[in-house]
């Protein structure tokens, strides 16, 4: 071979390599997609867009939120599942879809498994349960005497048949002995609007959402559902500290499709933990009613597999179906 034709060779070459550098370079600074399922200003949107604003920092390229509401979080994950996996398109979930829909839906456009990689643990939503002025209570103990001395009056509103304080409901109800019925409404606005005025005796709902009003005296939170005290409301017991036998949060997490590279994850849960650790996210999440919950990728599956469990016999037990 002359060397000419060497050296063209040698020339063709180096372009290729700079061609594939400066696309693989073009590559870690494509904008990622984050996205929501959920309505815009819901606690879920808000941690999205704390966690974006921190993440476009550390990785250094553009991190766009994205809204795609419809079927309960389901069309969104629809549009993941059919992403590339390679790292730009992500979710940021709870894990109803994950932990609920499998028990209430007959048919699932997707398998909550072996469709999604388990990211990064984000946050959680403490579950509160709340009275107003209807029972005259302000504590749990109260509350359950009341009940009991008022069983046809005794029901519990929730943010929406199918949710996980429907199903929280249930188990509250059997662990008193009492026939409680669910009151759905169209978001928990509507439900705390309902018992700020006294037509509702008890409301099951989100933590955060509830957190200003029983501040000011208007509704008095029982209890919350987790396993420990919510260091938003400190002041309140958890349902097991008074003898239920319940737990329970709403985790919040990032997902990406099936089939994400190890290295891709790794490097993004890093990102995320170190957001979520942040001292400006953890002020900006109190502000927020929301509690920082960095976890591992395997940890975030292995919780969402027990709470699967643990609720597909609650699933059971309301005898709700969902299609």
């Amino acid at each position: 071979m002359s060397t000419r034709r060497k050296f063209g060779l040698g020339l063709a070459g180096f372009a290729l390599l700079s061609a594939l550098a400066e696309a693989s370079a073009e590559d870690d600074k494509a904008p990622i997609r984050l996205l929501v399922g959920l309505a815009p200003g819901g606690s879920n949107d808000v941690a999205a867009r704390i966690l974006a604003d921190k993440l476009k920092d550390l990785l250094g390229r553009p991190v766009i939120v994205e809204n795609r509401l419809g079927a309960g979080q389901r069309l969104a994950l629809g549009e993941l599942r059919r992403s590339p996996p390679d790292g730009r398109t992500l979710i940021l979930a709870t894990n109803s879809p994950f932990t609920i829909y499998p028990h209430i839906y007959s048919k699932l456009d997707y398998d909550p498994v072996k469709d999604f990689t388990p990211v990064a643990g984000v946050t959680r939503f403490d579950i509160g349960f709340a009275t107003g002025p209807r029972t005259g209570t302000s504590d749990l103990r109260q509350w359950i005497a009341w009940a009991k001395a008022n069983p046809t009056q005794t029901s519990y509103g929730t943010p929406g048949a199918g949710t996980l304080p429907h199903f929280l409901g249930v188990a509250f109800a059997q662990a008193l002995g009492l026939d409680m019925p669910m009151v759905p409404y169209k978001g928990g606005a509507v439900a705390l609007t309902d018992l700020v005025g006294g037509h509702l005796p008890l409301l099951i709902d989100g933590l955060s959402d509830m957190i200003e009003m029983h501040r000011s005296g208007k509704i008095h939170v029982l209890a919350v559902a987790g396993d420990v005290r919510s260091p938003l409301l400190p002041d309140v017991p958890t349902l097991k500290e008074r003898g239920i036998d319940i737990t329970s949060v709403i985790t919040v997490g990032v997902f990406g499709p099936a089939g994400m590279p190890p290295d891709v994850v790794r490097d993004l849960n890093a990102a995320i933990t170190k957001a979520v650790n942040s001292s400006e996210v953890v002020e900006r999440f109190a502000h927020n009613g929301l509690v920082p919950a960095a976890t591992s990728p395997q940890e975030l599956a292995a919780t969402l597999a027990a709470e699967s469990n643990r609720l597909g016999a609650l699933v059971k037990a309301s005898g709700y179906v969902a299609d």
